[in-house]
Order: structure tokens, then C-alpha cells, then sequence
């Protein structure tokens, strides 16, 4: 009798600590996901001032047709991108194009004092600063998912509740980390 009231607690502190584990792999899943929504949001608007940003540059730089091909390709890879690695891909790539286009306006002083072209590259701007502020949240969602996927007892069952493997990062990606490194941004008065 004693034997199987000691089993029976056993059980019932072994189930608290399964649906505990459970518990805080769903909420840190469900976090990770929304903080990835977010971006998302911003990726999407930064996609969607692309055009218009391209179509301003069009009127004073019509020679540099590669470059704007290339701001467009890589706008269209990044829309169409799936997975967080796709994405991560994909929007690294529309930086580095976005980056020529912007080194782009420094040989056409005209297009560099349009008012829309200025206004388009502020509301780039702060784009840019919301979504460095959403990677990092994400980062951090991710970074604690896959922390407490990984502790004890937790890594005994993650993998019976599908959460078997660690969510990925959104960073900058090798190219542009290596683009950073190489030489700091020129800033001239």
C-alpha cells in the first residue's frame, strides 16, 4: 500500500513536471513566432517602399539599369521568400542591393536633394531601425526557446512534443557581416 501511494506521488510529480515542461515550450514558441511576425511586418513595408524608391532613381540615374535590376531581383526574391532562412537570405541580399543604390545617389547630386528620394530613404531609415530592434527581440525569443529546449528535463521530451530541434536565428548573414567588418561607412560634410 505504502508502495503505491510512493508511485502515485511519483506519477503525479512526474506529470506536473512533463505538462510544466510542455507548457513553456508552447509559450516560448508562440513568442518566438509572434516576434517573427513582426518582422515580418517590417520586411514587408521596407518591400513595399522599394519601388517607389527604384522609380525615383530611375528619373536621374537611367544608365545604372543593372543596379536597379538588381534592387528589383532581389526585392522579388525577398517578397517571395518562405522559411527563416530564406528570408534571412533573401533579405540580406536586398540590403546589399539597397546599399549600391543609396552609394548610387552620391554621383547624382540632383536625385540626392529630391525631396521624394529624401523622404523615401528617411522612411527607409526607420524601417531599418524598427527592424533591428525586431531581430533582436526575435533573437532573444529564440535564443531563450532554444535555451530551455535544451535544460533538464525539458530535452527528455521536446521531441515527443515536436519541438526537436532549435529555432534559427535571424542575423546579418556572412556577406554582410563581412561587408561590415571590411571597412567602416564614410560619413562626409
Amino acid at each position: 500500500m505504502t508502495t503505491l501511494i510512493v508511485v502515485g506521488v511519483i506519477v503525479v510529480i512526474l506529470l506536473f513536471v512533463i505538462v510544466g515542461a510542455y507548457n513553456r515550450l508552447v509559450a516560448l514558441d508562440q513568442s518566438a513566432n509572434q516576434s517573427f511576425a513582426d518582422i515580418d511586418v517590417q520586411l514587408k513595408q521596407r518591400q513595399d517602399l522599394i519601388p517607389n524608391l527604384v522609380d525615383t532613381v530611375k528619373g536621374y540615374a537611367t544608365h545604372e539599369k543593372s543596379t536597379l535590376d538588381a534592387v528589383i531581383q532581389a526585392r522579388n526574391a525577398a517578397t517571395s521568400a518562405d522559411s527563416i532562412n530564406d528570408k534571412v537570405q533573401a533579405e540580406n541580399m536586398l540590403s546589399g542591393a539597397l546599399g549600391k543604390l543609396f552609394a548610387l545617389s552620391e554621383a547624382y547630386p540632383d536625385l540626392k536633394a529630391n525631396t521624394n528620394f529624401l523622404q523615401l530613404q528617411a522612411d527607409l531609415s526607420d524601417i531599418e531601425n524598427k527592424l533591428a530592434a525586431a531581430r533582436r527581440f526575435f533573437n532573444n525569443a529564440v535564443s531563450e526557446f532554444n535555451a530551455v529546449r535544451r535544460q533538464f528535463p525539458t530535452v527528455l521530451f521536446a521531441g515527443l512534443f515536436g519541438f526537436g530541434s532549435d529555432k534559427p536565428f535571424f542575423d546579418v548573414g556572412d556577406g554582410e557581416r563581412a561587408t561590415m567588418s571590411a571597412a567602416p561607412p564614410k560619413v562626409s560634410f
